[in-house]
């Protein structure tokens, strides 16, 4: 298998190269892209950098562009390659720090700035535990799963257009998951702070988030409720 990775060091490179390794399957200790990484690092070349933790999906850290598309290399089985060819580089629209190192504190930047932790001003029980229904519980379904992986955001062109100002479909995923639990009494509050022309408004919908989010969530569908959100309050 070839694998044709991105390499690029911000503080010794002027331009990056593409490097090629071939990898047999077959060498590596399991069956996943993040495992022939791994078998490049050891037995290859030691310099190449890449991120990763948990290995199971759910740290998020291993995101990067795959053949073109933003995935985790955790949760893509090498045996989905059919011509044996893979090509790898760091998440779009995302500064570079190192090969498929990205810099990721604008998009926590952005995350920060929904406040993402509940805000409740009621008097404080030690007694007894905030309480939902299964119905109101059953609104955080398909919010609460993101890992923060940054592949939604990073293939969002309004967000590589706007940076600084658009939230991105991460953050605003994150957003609708705190408007949507009945434990939050700060829900108009929220929905003012996010109501400008481009926290949220400055999505057109293009649905890449939504395509390429290795969870199957949807943060399109959220934006859009959020915007109807935002219009039900000023009424």
């Amino acid at each position: 298998m070839l694998i044709s990775i991105y390499r690029y060091d911000y503080k010794k490179d002027d331009d990056y190269i593409m490097q090629d390794y071939n990898v047999n399957p077959d060498d590596c200790d399991g069956v996943m892209l993040l495992d022939a990484l791994s078998f490049i690092k050891a037995n290859i070349d030691q310099t190449l950098t890449y991120r990763r933790s948990c290995g199971e999906g759910v740290c998020g850290s291993d995101a990067m562009s795959i053949n073109g598309k933003n995935g985790l290399a955790c949760i893509t089985p090498l045996a989905s390659f059919s011509d044996n060819k893979v090509i790898l580089r760091p998440l779009p629209g995302m500064p570079i720090i190192r090969d498929l190192v990205v810099d990721l504190t604008n998009f926590y930047s952005h995350y920060k700035r929904i406040k993402p932790y509940l805000q409740n001003d009621d008097s404080v029980s030690y007694d007894a535990e905030r309480l939902q229904s299964r119905a109101d519980r059953n609104k955080l379904d398909g919010l609460y799963e993101c890992i923060l992986c940054a592949c939604c955001t990073s293939s969002c062109p309004s967000y590589w257009w706007n940076p600084d100002k658009f939230l991105g479909p991460a953050a605003a995923l994150q957003a609708a998951r705190f408007v949507n639990d009945s434990r939050d009494t700060s829900v108009r509050t929220r929905l003012l702070e996010l109501d400008d022309k481009f926290n949220i408004f400055r999505c057109r919908t293009i649905m890449n988030c939504t395509y390429v989010c290795p969870k199957n969530l949807n943060p399109a569908k959220a934006i859009a409720e959020l915007r109807l959100q935002m219009l039900s309050n000023k009424l």
